[in-house]
């Protein structure tokens, strides 16, 4: 048996109470809670008649139910059920929170993320399944159930069953071209959805290294598109400047401390892993998905599986025949947001394919910062310009389109080039088909009008 321990190993050890019947008690250092899970959790908290054990270790952030667009079919109702209630119960439990207005609103796991809520070596839970994206600042991040919210307010603690161990290795470097989501389709493609069931996966290696926190985040994100528990990956220099100056992060004399810690967090050489896999980085292209399933995914340029490989319920549903080239597909929607690709560097890649060009009539196309911090820096680089100049709606900060729970939906039939986390059946709307694809190769499919990818569209090929 090695002693050297992964960096899952040392934090899920560190915030171990006890442990009993193969289960662990852990410490949870910080809970995010969204206008839906957030908001139960707390009624009932109040319907048992607790308290929270320790409220400034609680974050309430509104972002799933928030309205992003005007005339889009918005629920009244529905804000006051989930927003307004979450802002009122969070004022009476001592919970800060996160309005609309404040600067720091967004959805959750961009916001947490830009205010250095986040840490290196933090445990922190949110009843978001997407959660995991706080893997990238080297944090155990998961997503709970309700009765888990529920039991983290009353006593900051839950009942776990320690991960199974994964590694994934990118060696090599991208080509140009080629994003995080494109490498997390890729290896989901290549994996299969079940391949992280019960396990934590640490990302490591060379093409890794080179990632900014926000592809980082992108990766952990659809980590749980794998079936993991969570993912990771160790905190490096990249990410302490990311979070050098961020609200909720040590300061002076406390920051040269934590970095000093954080330091001793990434796994150690010859650590043993359950299983492992690595990937040259310089095979991956553009990647789109085909089907209802991020493992159903493919090169861009490329084709549907032939009879008998293609799943036929899925290629009914998007409309779609085995062996069709996916490229020159009629788009209607565009969405470029999302806790998967909604932040600064996604949106600057998508405005780089739409400068100078024009949407055409028959496509919507939306963009939806992923926070208030995500707007302004966009609007003081004249993003929006760029946007709006090219067709597109420029959103105010929240989950939208991601997941249709706001009014912005997908329209039965139509077709949308997503990029968000899920293309499940329905998962935008009714009858939605969604594709999933990176910031780049949707703003290409929105300028062309039909599935492109952007180098295809910068030659002009493929364009309506």
């Amino acid at each position: 048996m090695t002693s050297r321990r992964t960096i899952v190993e040392k934090i899920w050890s560190a915030r171990t109470i006890l442990s009993e019947d193969g289960l662990d008690l852990l410490h949870i250092d910080r809970s995010l809670l969204t206008d839906l899970s957030g908001t139960v959790g707390l009624e009932e908290i109040e319907a048992d008649g607790l308290a929270l054990h320790d409220p400034a270790l609680n974050f309430a952030i509104p972002d799933h139910v928030v309205e992003t667009r005007e005339n889009a079919g918005f629920d009244p109702a529905r804000r006051e059920r989930f927003v307004a209630t979450l802002e009122r119960l969070a004022a009476r439990h001592d919970v800060r929170h996160f309005a609309r207005g404040s600067g720091r609103q967004g959805i959750v796991h961009v916001t947490a993320m830009d205010q250095g809520i986040t840490l290196p070596g933090l445990l922190l839970v949110c009843g978001d399944s997407h959660t995991s994206t706080h893997g990238a600042l080297g944090a155990l991040a998961f997503g709970i159930g309700s009765t888990e919210v529920k039991h983290t307010l009353a006593t900051q603690t839950l009942w776990m069953q320690r991960p199974r161990l994964a590694r994934i290795t990118l060696s090599g470097s991208l080509c140009p071209g080629v994003y995080a989501k494109d490498v997390a389709l890729w290896i989901i493609a290549r994996l299969g959805a079940d391949w992280g069931r019960e396990h934590a996966i640490e990302f490591s290696g060379p093409a890794i290294v080179a990632m900014s926190v926000d592809a980082r985040a992108t990766l952990c994100n659809m980590a749980v598109e794998l079936g993991a528990r969570f993912g990771v990956v160790g905190p490096d220099e990249t990410v302490f400047n990311h979070l050098q100056g961020k609200p909720f992060a040590p300061s002076g004399a406390d920051w040269e401390a934590a970095k000093t810690a954080w330091r001793a967090l990434p796994t150690e050489p010859g650590a043993i892993f359950d299983k492992e896999v690595s990937f040259d980085a310089g095979e991956i292209t553009p990647q789109i998905t085909w089907g209802t399933s991020p493992e159903q995914a493919i090169a861009a340029d490329g084709a549907l599986p032939p009879v008998g490989e293609a799943d036929p319920k899925a290629a009914a549903y998007i409309d779609l025949a085995p062996g069709q080239k996916i490229t020159g597909v009629p788009v209607d929607y565009v969405f470029i947001g999302s806790c998967a690709n909604g932040r600064i560097e996604d949106l600057r890649v998508a405005a780089a394919v739409v400068r100078g060009a024009r949407v055409p009539h028959h496509v919507t196309a939306l963009v939806v910062p992923g926070s208030e911090v995500v707007k302004e820096q966009a609007e003081d680089e004249g993003l929006h310009d760029i946007f709006r100049a090219a067709g597109f709606q420029w959103g105010e900060p929240g989950c939208s389109m991601c997941v249709g729970v706001n009014g912005d939906i997908v329209p039965p039939g139509k077709r949308c080039v997503s990029t968000s986390n899920r293309n499940f059946v329905g998962r935008q709307g009714p009858g939605a088909r969604t594709h999933l694809a990176s910031p780049a190769t949707a703003a290409a499919c929105a300028i062309a009008g039909v599935i492109v990818t952007a180098p295809q569209i910068a030659s002009g090929a493929g364009a309506a």
